[in-house]
Protein backbone atom coordinates (compact mmCIF):
# COMPACT_ATOMS: atom_id res chain seq x y z
CA UNK A 1 0.00 0.00 0.00
CA UNK A 2 1.14 3.46 -0.58
CA UNK A 3 0.19 6.62 1.48
CA UNK A 4 -1.47 8.68 -1.33
CA UNK A 5 -3.57 5.38 -2.87
CA UNK A 6 -7.09 6.82 -2.59
CA UNK A 7 -5.77 10.26 -4.40
CA UNK A 8 -6.66 10.85 -8.17
CA UNK A 9 -4.84 13.86 -9.60
CA UNK A 10 -5.21 15.26 -13.58
CA UNK A 11 -1.77 16.14 -14.05
CA UNK A 12 -1.30 19.50 -16.53
CA UNK A 13 2.08 19.79 -16.19
CA UNK A 14 5.01 20.50 -18.94
CA UNK A 15 8.71 20.56 -18.01
CA UNK A 16 9.99 20.41 -14.63
CA UNK A 17 8.87 22.48 -11.88
CA UNK A 18 5.24 20.86 -12.48
CA UNK A 19 6.43 17.39 -13.22
CA UNK A 20 8.95 16.94 -10.28
CA UNK A 21 6.00 17.88 -8.09
CA UNK A 22 3.80 15.88 -9.33
CA UNK A 23 6.24 13.03 -9.38
CA UNK A 24 6.62 13.22 -5.51
CA UNK A 25 2.83 12.96 -5.61
CA UNK A 26 3.06 10.07 -7.49
CA UNK A 27 5.57 7.86 -6.39
CA UNK A 28 3.34 8.30 -2.58
CA UNK A 29 1.03 6.66 -4.67
CA UNK A 30 -1.34 9.35 -6.17
CA UNK A 31 -3.08 7.93 -8.76
CA UNK A 32 -1.87 10.81 -11.51
CA UNK A 33 -3.97 10.98 -14.99
CA UNK A 34 -1.23 13.05 -17.35
CA UNK A 35 -3.63 15.49 -19.72
CA UNK A 36 -1.60 15.65 -22.94
CA UNK A 37 -2.93 17.51 -26.18
CA UNK A 38 -3.06 14.67 -29.26
CA UNK A 39 -0.22 14.75 -31.60
CA UNK A 40 3.13 15.00 -30.15
CA UNK A 41 1.71 14.86 -26.31
CA UNK A 42 3.47 17.38 -23.80
CA UNK A 43 6.26 19.03 -24.96
CA UNK A 44 9.09 17.32 -22.46
CA UNK A 45 8.33 14.42 -24.62
CA UNK A 46 10.55 15.83 -26.99
CA UNK A 47 13.74 16.77 -24.50
CA UNK A 48 16.20 15.04 -25.70
CA UNK A 49 14.23 12.09 -27.64
CA UNK A 50 17.11 11.92 -30.22
CA UNK A 51 19.85 12.31 -27.95
CA UNK A 52 21.72 8.45 -28.70
CA UNK A 53 22.95 8.47 -24.98
CA UNK A 54 20.05 9.87 -23.22
CA UNK A 55 16.82 8.52 -25.01
CA UNK A 56 15.61 5.13 -24.82
CA UNK A 57 13.28 4.40 -27.74
CA UNK A 58 12.63 8.04 -28.49
CA UNK A 59 11.95 8.76 -24.88
CA UNK A 60 14.63 11.19 -23.45
CA UNK A 61 15.90 11.15 -19.88
CA UNK A 62 13.61 14.36 -18.74
CA UNK A 63 9.89 12.28 -20.01
CA UNK A 64 11.45 9.00 -18.42
CA UNK A 65 12.10 10.60 -14.98
CA UNK A 66 9.73 12.57 -14.17
CA UNK A 67 6.81 10.90 -15.59
CA UNK A 68 7.25 7.50 -14.19
CA UNK A 69 4.05 6.37 -11.78
CA UNK A 70 1.85 8.21 -14.11
CA UNK A 71 -1.13 7.66 -17.13
CA UNK A 72 -1.24 9.56 -19.83
CA UNK A 73 -4.59 10.29 -21.53
CA UNK A 74 -5.00 12.48 -24.26
CA UNK A 75 -7.89 14.71 -24.97
CA UNK A 76 -8.65 17.45 -27.43
CA UNK A 77 -9.53 20.23 -25.49
CA UNK A 78 -10.43 22.42 -27.88
CA UNK A 79 -13.54 20.42 -29.17
CA UNK A 80 -16.48 20.88 -26.73
CA UNK A 81 -16.47 16.64 -26.48
CA UNK A 82 -13.46 16.52 -24.99
CA UNK A 83 -13.78 19.50 -22.77
CA UNK A 84 -17.20 17.85 -21.57
CA UNK A 85 -14.93 14.91 -20.74
CA UNK A 86 -12.09 16.80 -18.63
CA UNK A 87 -15.18 18.27 -16.90
CA UNK A 88 -16.55 14.34 -15.52
CA UNK A 89 -13.20 13.46 -15.16
CA UNK A 90 -12.92 16.69 -12.33
CA UNK A 91 -16.09 15.63 -10.58
CA UNK A 92 -14.52 12.51 -10.04
CA UNK A 93 -10.88 13.48 -8.52
CA UNK A 94 -9.06 15.40 -5.86
CA UNK A 95 -6.20 16.75 -7.08
CA UNK A 96 -5.41 19.31 -10.31
CA UNK A 97 -1.97 20.26 -10.85
CA UNK A 98 -0.45 22.90 -13.57
CA UNK A 99 2.39 24.47 -14.15
CA UNK A 100 1.07 26.76 -16.61
CA UNK A 101 1.83 30.80 -16.86
CA UNK A 102 -0.19 32.90 -14.16
CA UNK A 103 -3.76 33.18 -15.62
CA UNK A 104 -4.02 30.54 -18.08
CA UNK A 105 -5.91 27.74 -16.55
CA UNK A 106 -8.84 30.39 -15.66
CA UNK A 107 -8.79 31.77 -19.28
CA UNK A 108 -9.19 28.20 -20.72
CA UNK A 109 -11.85 28.06 -17.95
CA UNK A 110 -10.38 25.50 -15.61
CA UNK A 111 -9.33 27.91 -12.71
CA UNK A 112 -10.37 26.53 -8.79
CA UNK A 113 -13.94 29.07 -9.05
CA UNK A 114 -15.11 26.83 -12.23
CA UNK A 115 -13.59 23.80 -11.03
CA UNK A 116 -15.46 24.00 -7.62
CA UNK A 117 -18.32 24.73 -8.95
CA UNK A 118 -18.01 21.19 -10.27
CA UNK A 119 -16.66 19.73 -7.33
CA UNK A 120 -16.53 21.78 -4.40
CA UNK A 121 -13.52 19.15 -2.54
CA UNK A 122 -11.48 20.18 -5.36
CA UNK A 123 -7.83 20.92 -4.60
CA UNK A 124 -5.69 23.07 -7.09
CA UNK A 125 -2.55 23.69 -7.56
CA UNK A 126 -0.54 26.03 -9.82
CA UNK A 127 3.25 26.75 -9.69
CA UNK A 128 4.01 30.04 -11.63
CA UNK A 129 7.21 32.00 -11.68
CA UNK A 130 6.00 34.75 -9.62
CA UNK A 131 2.50 33.60 -8.16
CA UNK A 132 -0.75 34.87 -8.97
CA UNK A 133 -0.75 38.20 -7.62
CA UNK A 134 1.69 40.98 -7.50
CA UNK A 135 2.91 43.53 -10.28
CA UNK A 136 5.13 40.52 -11.82
CA UNK A 137 2.67 37.38 -11.65
CA UNK A 138 2.36 37.87 -15.67
CA UNK A 139 6.25 38.02 -16.76
CA UNK A 140 7.68 34.66 -17.93
CA UNK A 141 10.09 32.99 -15.81
CA UNK A 142 12.71 29.55 -15.84
CA UNK A 143 14.92 28.23 -13.33
CA UNK A 144 17.76 30.63 -13.96
CA UNK A 145 15.29 33.72 -13.85
CA UNK A 146 13.96 32.35 -10.55
CA UNK A 147 17.49 31.67 -9.30
CA UNK A 148 18.60 35.05 -10.00
CA UNK A 149 16.00 37.03 -8.21
CA UNK A 150 15.31 34.93 -5.39
CA UNK A 151 19.52 35.63 -4.37
CA UNK A 152 20.79 33.23 -3.98
CA UNK A 153 22.82 33.25 -6.97
CA UNK A 154 24.67 36.47 -5.53
CA UNK A 155 26.04 34.12 -2.74
CA UNK A 156 26.79 31.07 -4.88
CA UNK A 157 30.85 31.02 -6.63
CA UNK A 158 34.16 32.24 -5.39
CA UNK A 159 35.00 35.30 -3.34
CA UNK A 160 35.04 38.74 -6.10
CA UNK A 161 33.65 36.32 -9.21
CA UNK A 162 30.48 36.41 -11.12
CA UNK A 163 27.30 34.92 -9.98
CA UNK A 164 27.03 31.35 -10.67
CA UNK A 165 23.34 29.23 -10.41
CA UNK A 166 23.03 26.37 -8.66
CA UNK A 167 24.17 23.10 -10.38
CA UNK A 168 21.54 21.88 -10.25
CA UNK A 169 18.03 23.20 -11.30
CA UNK A 170 16.99 24.70 -7.77
CA UNK A 171 14.77 27.32 -9.48
CA UNK A 172 12.30 24.47 -10.80
CA UNK A 173 12.82 21.84 -8.56
CA UNK A 174 11.90 24.39 -5.47
CA UNK A 175 8.30 24.83 -6.75
CA UNK A 176 7.61 20.91 -7.62
CA UNK A 177 8.71 20.52 -4.12
CA UNK A 178 6.70 23.16 -2.32
CA UNK A 179 4.24 22.76 -4.77
CA UNK A 180 4.00 19.03 -3.58
CA UNK A 181 3.83 20.10 -0.04
CA UNK A 182 1.26 23.07 -0.51
CA UNK A 183 -1.18 19.85 -1.97
CA UNK A 184 -0.96 17.95 0.81
CA UNK A 185 -1.86 20.78 3.37
CA UNK A 186 -4.91 21.68 1.37
CA UNK A 187 -5.87 17.77 1.02
CA UNK A 188 -5.57 17.67 5.13
CA UNK A 189 -7.44 21.09 5.67
CA UNK A 190 -10.16 19.05 3.43
CA UNK A 191 -10.38 16.84 6.38
CA UNK A 192 -11.84 19.72 8.53
CA UNK A 193 -13.61 22.05 6.44
CA UNK A 194 -14.74 19.61 3.30
CA UNK A 195 -13.96 21.97 0.79
CA UNK A 196 -10.44 22.10 -1.22
CA UNK A 197 -8.95 25.26 -2.06
CA UNK A 198 -6.06 26.74 -4.71
CA UNK A 199 -2.54 26.34 -3.83
CA UNK A 200 -0.60 29.21 -5.30
CA UNK A 201 3.21 28.62 -5.70
CA UNK A 202 5.85 31.02 -6.81
CA UNK A 203 9.01 29.87 -7.81
CA UNK A 204 10.45 33.19 -6.75
CA UNK A 205 9.09 32.72 -3.32
CA UNK A 206 10.41 29.60 -2.90
CA UNK A 207 13.97 30.85 -3.56
CA UNK A 208 13.28 33.67 -1.22
CA UNK A 209 11.97 30.88 1.74
CA UNK A 210 15.11 29.14 1.16
CA UNK A 211 17.59 32.32 2.35
CA UNK A 212 16.12 31.04 5.72
CA UNK A 213 18.55 32.63 8.37
CA UNK A 214 20.60 34.60 6.01
CA UNK A 215 17.69 36.93 5.40
CA UNK A 216 17.42 37.67 8.41
CA UNK A 217 20.37 38.49 9.12
CA UNK A 218 20.50 40.48 6.32
CA UNK A 219 17.52 42.82 7.69
CA UNK A 220 19.52 43.26 10.79
CA UNK A 221 22.50 44.17 9.87
CA UNK A 222 21.69 45.67 6.73
CA UNK A 223 24.87 44.23 5.38
CA UNK A 224 24.78 42.13 1.89
CA UNK A 225 26.39 38.59 2.26
CA UNK A 226 29.02 37.93 -0.57
CA UNK A 227 29.93 34.59 -2.47
CA UNK A 228 32.19 32.65 -0.17
CA UNK A 229 32.99 29.79 -2.11
CA UNK A 230 32.72 26.30 -0.40
CA UNK A 231 33.76 28.35 2.82
CA UNK A 232 31.56 29.32 5.83
CA UNK A 233 31.63 32.55 7.25
CA UNK A 234 32.21 31.92 10.82
CA UNK A 235 33.39 28.21 10.77
CA UNK A 236 37.40 27.22 10.25
CA UNK A 237 38.49 25.24 8.34
CA UNK A 238 35.61 24.59 6.71
CA UNK A 239 35.87 23.76 2.96
CA UNK A 240 36.36 21.48 -0.30
CA UNK A 241 39.89 19.97 -0.73
CA UNK A 242 42.40 18.94 -3.13
CA UNK A 243 43.89 15.38 -2.27
CA UNK A 244 45.91 13.03 -4.28
CA UNK A 245 42.78 11.96 -5.94
CA UNK A 246 38.95 13.49 -5.03
CA UNK A 247 38.06 17.19 -3.26
CA UNK A 248 37.59 15.89 0.31
CA UNK A 249 34.99 18.34 2.53
CA UNK A 250 35.65 18.72 6.36
CA UNK A 251 33.53 20.93 8.51
CA UNK A 252 35.55 22.00 11.98
CA UNK A 253 32.21 23.06 13.68
CA UNK A 254 34.14 22.91 17.36
CA UNK A 255 36.89 23.35 19.13
CA UNK A 256 36.69 19.52 19.82
CA UNK A 257 36.83 19.11 16.06
CA UNK A 258 40.09 21.41 15.74
CA UNK A 259 41.66 19.38 18.53
CA UNK A 260 40.88 16.19 16.55
CA UNK A 261 41.82 17.46 12.98
CA UNK A 262 45.17 19.23 14.44
CA UNK A 263 46.27 16.02 16.42
CA UNK A 264 45.68 13.89 13.29
CA UNK A 265 47.35 16.64 10.45
CA UNK A 266 50.31 16.93 12.62
CA UNK A 267 51.34 20.55 11.66
CA UNK A 268 53.42 22.45 14.38
CA UNK A 269 52.03 25.65 13.26
CA UNK A 270 48.34 24.45 13.83
CA UNK A 271 49.08 23.99 17.25
CA UNK A 272 48.97 27.61 18.03
CA UNK A 273 47.33 28.63 21.08
CA UNK A 274 45.30 31.62 19.44
CA UNK A 275 43.53 29.07 17.27
CA UNK A 276 42.40 26.91 20.10
CA UNK A 277 38.93 28.95 19.67
CA UNK A 278 36.57 30.19 16.96
CA UNK A 279 37.65 33.69 16.80
CA UNK A 280 41.23 32.96 16.37
CA UNK A 281 40.67 30.78 14.30
CA UNK A 282 38.68 32.75 11.66
CA UNK A 283 41.06 35.62 11.96
CA UNK A 284 43.61 33.27 10.39
CA UNK A 285 41.48 31.27 7.82
CA UNK A 286 43.33 31.72 5.09
CA UNK A 287 46.87 30.60 6.61
CA UNK A 288 44.71 28.07 7.98
CA UNK A 289 42.80 26.72 4.69
CA UNK A 290 46.31 26.63 3.22
CA UNK A 291 48.43 24.08 5.78
CA UNK A 292 45.40 22.38 5.74
CA UNK A 293 45.29 21.98 1.75
CA UNK A 294 49.01 21.27 1.54
CA UNK A 295 48.82 18.35 3.98
CA UNK A 296 45.83 16.70 2.22
CA UNK A 297 47.33 17.30 -1.40
CA UNK A 298 49.81 14.43 -0.05
CA UNK A 299 47.89 11.46 -0.11
CA UNK A 300 44.23 10.33 -1.30
CA UNK A 301 40.55 10.94 -0.72
CA UNK A 302 39.83 7.85 0.53
CA UNK A 303 42.77 7.99 2.80
CA UNK A 304 41.77 11.02 4.55
CA UNK A 305 38.11 10.21 4.69
CA UNK A 306 39.40 6.78 6.61
CA UNK A 307 41.39 9.37 8.82
CA UNK A 308 38.80 11.81 9.58
CA UNK A 309 36.10 9.39 10.51
CA UNK A 310 38.28 7.42 12.53
CA UNK A 311 38.17 10.79 14.56
CA UNK A 312 34.56 11.89 13.91
CA UNK A 313 35.34 14.97 12.32
CA UNK A 314 32.66 15.71 9.67
CA UNK A 315 33.51 15.21 6.30
CA UNK A 316 32.61 13.69 2.63
CA UNK A 317 34.12 13.11 -0.87
CA UNK A 318 33.15 15.40 -2.78
CA UNK A 319 31.24 13.04 -5.63
CA UNK A 320 30.87 12.87 -9.41
CA UNK A 321 27.90 11.16 -10.64
CA UNK A 322 29.37 7.83 -10.62
CA UNK A 323 30.83 7.98 -7.00
CA UNK A 324 26.71 9.17 -6.05
CA UNK A 325 25.77 6.04 -8.35
CA UNK A 326 27.56 3.45 -6.52
CA UNK A 327 27.86 4.94 -2.84
CA UNK A 328 26.74 2.08 -0.56
CA UNK A 329 24.88 4.53 2.23
CA UNK A 330 22.56 6.15 -0.70
CA UNK A 331 22.02 2.51 -2.38
CA UNK A 332 20.92 1.33 0.73
CA UNK A 333 18.75 3.83 1.00
CA UNK A 334 17.03 3.02 -2.15
CA UNK A 335 17.79 6.58 -4.04
CA UNK A 336 18.46 5.31 -6.94
CA UNK A 337 16.09 2.59 -8.09
CA UNK A 338 15.40 0.33 -11.17
CA UNK A 339 12.44 2.14 -13.83
CA UNK A 340 10.93 -0.06 -16.63
CA UNK A 341 11.20 1.85 -19.73
CA UNK A 342 8.16 1.68 -22.13
CA UNK A 343 10.36 -0.60 -24.35
CA UNK A 344 10.84 -3.04 -21.43
CA UNK A 345 14.54 -2.10 -20.89
CA UNK A 346 15.49 -0.96 -17.39
CA UNK A 347 16.50 2.77 -16.60
CA UNK A 348 18.54 4.15 -12.79
CA UNK A 349 17.00 7.29 -11.84
CA UNK A 350 16.85 8.98 -8.25
CA UNK A 351 14.33 7.77 -6.10
CA UNK A 352 11.76 8.82 -3.39
CA UNK A 353 13.61 10.42 -0.72
CA UNK A 354 10.11 10.09 2.12
CA UNK A 355 10.89 7.33 3.85
CA UNK A 356 7.55 5.81 5.72
CA UNK A 357 7.64 3.43 8.52
CA UNK A 358 4.28 1.74 6.97
CA UNK A 359 2.16 3.31 3.57
CA UNK A 360 6.15 2.52 2.14
CA UNK A 361 5.54 0.65 -1.14
CA UNK A 362 8.44 1.28 -3.43
CA UNK A 363 7.34 0.44 -6.85
CA UNK A 364 7.58 2.41 -10.15
CA UNK A 365 5.78 1.61 -13.54
CA UNK A 366 6.87 2.95 -16.69
CA UNK A 367 6.15 6.31 -18.16
CA UNK A 368 4.17 5.91 -20.15
CA UNK A 369 3.61 6.27 -24.17
CA UNK A 370 1.24 9.29 -25.43
CA UNK A 371 -2.24 8.69 -24.81
CA UNK A 372 -1.45 4.69 -23.65
CA UNK A 373 -4.25 4.99 -20.69
CA UNK A 374 -6.57 7.27 -22.63
CA UNK A 375 -8.86 4.27 -22.65
CA UNK A 376 -8.21 2.83 -19.49
CA UNK A 377 -9.32 6.01 -17.39
CA UNK A 378 -12.19 6.73 -19.14
CA UNK A 379 -13.51 3.86 -18.84
CA UNK A 380 -12.99 3.33 -15.26
CA UNK A 381 -14.10 6.78 -14.45
CA UNK A 382 -16.98 7.63 -16.81
CA UNK A 383 -17.95 4.05 -17.37
CA UNK A 384 -17.63 4.76 -21.48
CA UNK A 385 -18.18 1.53 -23.44
CA UNK A 386 -15.52 -0.11 -26.42
CA UNK A 387 -18.14 1.71 -29.09
CA UNK A 388 -18.22 5.20 -27.20
CA UNK A 389 -14.24 5.00 -27.22
CA UNK A 390 -13.78 4.22 -30.93
CA UNK A 391 -16.48 7.25 -31.65
CA UNK A 392 -14.77 9.06 -29.92
CA UNK A 393 -11.43 8.66 -31.29
CA UNK A 394 -12.86 8.73 -34.96
CA UNK A 395 -14.03 11.98 -34.12
CA UNK A 396 -10.53 13.36 -32.98
CA UNK A 397 -11.52 13.93 -29.48
CA UNK A 398 -9.32 10.97 -28.01
CA UNK A 399 -6.16 9.69 -28.98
Amino acid sequence: MKALSNIVMLDFTHMLSGPYGTMLLADLGAQTIKIEPPGAGEGTRRLLANDPDHSIDGMGAYFLTLNRNKRSVCIDLKTDRGRALLLELVRQVDVVFDNFSSGVMTRLGLGHEELAKINPRIVTCSVTGFGESGPAQHRPAFDLVAQGMGGGMSITGEEGGRPIRAGIPIGDLGGGLFGAIGVLAALMARHETGRGQHVDISMLDCQVSMLNYMATMHAMSGKNPEPLGNRHFVHVPYDAFRTSTRHVIIAVLTDKFWESLIELLDIDELHDPAYKSQPGRYAARERINALVQQKFETNTCEYWLEQLSARRIPCAPVNDFEHVLSDEQIRSRKMFVPVRAPDGRMVEMPGNPVKLSETHEDTYTPPPTIGEHTAEVLSQFLKLSEADLAALAREGVIQ
